[in-house]
């Protein structure tokens, strides 16, 4: 089974609005792993790692976010899997603290 791994930055009114838990939940209910953090700058960056349709898919849907969401930009990179040792012990998608 092929795996892509994306390192995605979210920018536009997406902090305070539930972005994060909404992204978590999205991710969770794919099957993905990864992480979603706040950044100070105002941005949202994310991580998936999944079947590559299903990264697709998520990465499509950050495009839009949740309703209260204003979302201006989504970039994406190929990402090492290295990257998901960021998440907590024993979680598969993980909610990290702002950086």
């Amino acid at each position: 089974m092929s795996r892509a791994i994306l390192q995605v930055m979210i920018r536009g009114r997406v902090q305070g609005v539930g972005y994060r838990a909404w992204v978590e939940y999205q991710a969770a209910a794919s099957g993905l792993e990864g992480w979603v953090r706040n950044r100070r700058d105002g941005s949202v960056e994310a991580l998936f790692a999944g079947p590559p349709k299903h990264v697709a898919d998520m990465v499509a849907l950050c495009r839009h976010g949740p309703p209260s969401s204003r979302v201006d930009s989504v970039t994406s990179e190929t990402a090492g899997a290295d990257e998901l040792d960021l998440r907590r012990a024993g979680e598969a998608f993980s909610v990290l603290p702002t950086v």
